[in-house]
């Protein structure tokens, strides 16, 4: 018997997932694309190979260009973030959350991070439960879609968690890292920040600046705002560089090191085109937003301006997302359902997030983002979803090239097979 008809049929899957995609409007918010570079390099070798072991340390022979990767992706992401640590190990966002909470807390130690509910992502209490901590919420303010800062204080003062963990996965707008800072220190705990939906904005200037406001540890995920491969990253103080680094080592056997490479690829292309890609992702975000309220969409915190991340969020009612979302896909526009804080949980959902990075990536910019939102308001009144894919297929064929990378014009959605 020959197993050659699935070989086809995995081929022909993922082609066909390549032409699919090409055709829907992607507003995933924890998604991006990578430039062919990218994508090219996590095609090679690299991807057979293990480097376990310290920088020019290894268990195992052959690693001497390895080598030579990781020392350049460190010194490219310390230059990019201008931070005095970066591990790269981590082969994705919630592994880096685990890494940190390995290095820095003991079972029985308390953190405090933002609640589902309120945002926050579900690897802040799975993490914290795999390493035996309890995590209290921190206070939420519904209205400003912000963590309470006076609330916060008087919590860390009560708990004197160990741990202070800022960062979210609904993230419209900067958290109050400055805010906070001192309240951890007074307590003798720890404020970390994960940035794994900010990343690249951070990168880019276009959001806050966490390391600079307070924050010891910065976690992050290197695919979202940040258009590298999948993967995690962690960057701290030199005092937890230890730490940080043998809990990486402990936990994680191979790191995928094609990985790597692609991801020193990204870090070039992020300090070369950056800037204007994250204020370009701003200002669609924006832009879309107040094209979708002016349409009579119940989109969140128009008194505050909207967003000032990648990210726009809008309540369709109790229970009612899981159900719009689905009627959006039909549409070939691609988004999630998320709860919001008044939820009763996180299965009860009334949110739909999107997220305007990829669309971005492809050349996208205000007038596309009115556009967009003329679309989803069609969607949510009745139209036709056959009607709106081929609205949507209009749109993508003048988008089909990747931008703010080395490899600027070409086709962003080629499978190389």
């Amino acid at each position: 018997m020959s197993y050659k008809h699935y070989l086809d049929d995995v081929l022909s899957y993922v082609r066909s997932h390549h032409e699919y995609r090409a055709r829907t409007l992607n507003l995933i918010a924890s998604e991006n694309i990578a430039s062919p570079t990218v994508r090219k390099i996590l095609s090679s070798d690299l991807g057979h190979r293990y480097a376990v072991g310290f920088l020019y340390s290894r268990m195992y022979h052959g690693t001497r260009y390895i080598d030579r990767i990781e020392e350049l992706v460190g010194y490219l992401a310390r230059k990019l973030f201008r931070c005095e640590h970066v591990n790269h190990i981590p082969v994705s966002g919630t592994l880096a959350n685990l890494i940190m909470m390995d290095a820095c807390l003991q079972p029985g130690d308390v953190l405090a991070a933002v609640s589902v509910l309120d945002g926050g992502h579900s690897s802040f209490k799975e993490c914290s439960r795999v390493r035996g901590v309890s995590m209290v919420p921190l206070p939420f303010d519904e209205e400003t879609y912000n963590i309470d800062v006076d609330a916060s204080i008087k919590l860390i003062h009560r708990i004197s968690p160990k741990l202070v963990l800022l960062g979210a996965s609904e993230f419209l707008f900067p958290h109050p890292v400055a805010e906070l800072r001192d309240a951890v220190s007074e307590v003798n705990g720890i404020l970390a920040y994960d940035s794994a939906h900010v990343l690249g904005l951070i990168a880019g200037g276009k959001f806050q600046d966490p390391l600079r406001e307070g924050a010891e540890i910065v976690t992050g995920s290197t695919h979202k705002t940040f258009f590298g491969p999948q993967g995690g990253i962690i960057l701290c103080k030199r005092q937890f560089s230890e730490a940080i680094d043998n809990s990486a080592l402990k936990l994680v056997n191979n790191h995928h090191i094609n990985r790597v490479a692609a991801l020193a690829a990204a870090l070039c292309e992020m300090l070369e085109f950056g800037e204007k890609y994250a204020e370009q992702t701003v200002r669609n975000a924006k832009a879309l937003a107040e094209s979708l309220y002016e349409r009579g969409i119940n989109v969140l915190c128009p008194d505050l301006g909207f967003t000032e991340s990648h990210q726009v969020l809008f309540d369709v009612g109790k229970g009612k997302a899981k159900n719009i979302t689905g009627i959006l896909e039909d549409a070939n526009i691609i988004t999630n359902p998320t709860p919001l804080p008044h939820d009763n949980s996180d299965m009860d959902m009334s949110g739909v997030r999107l997220g305007v990075q990829e669309i971005t990536r492809l050349g996208m910019k205000e007038s596309e983002m009115v556009f967009i939102a003329e679309l989803i308001s069609k969607v949510l009144g009745g139209v036709s979803s056959s009607k709106i894919k081929t609205e949507v297929a209009d749109l993508l064929s003048k988008f089909q090239s990747i931008h703010y990378s080395f490899d600027d014009g070409l086709p962003a959605y080629d499978v190389f097979l």
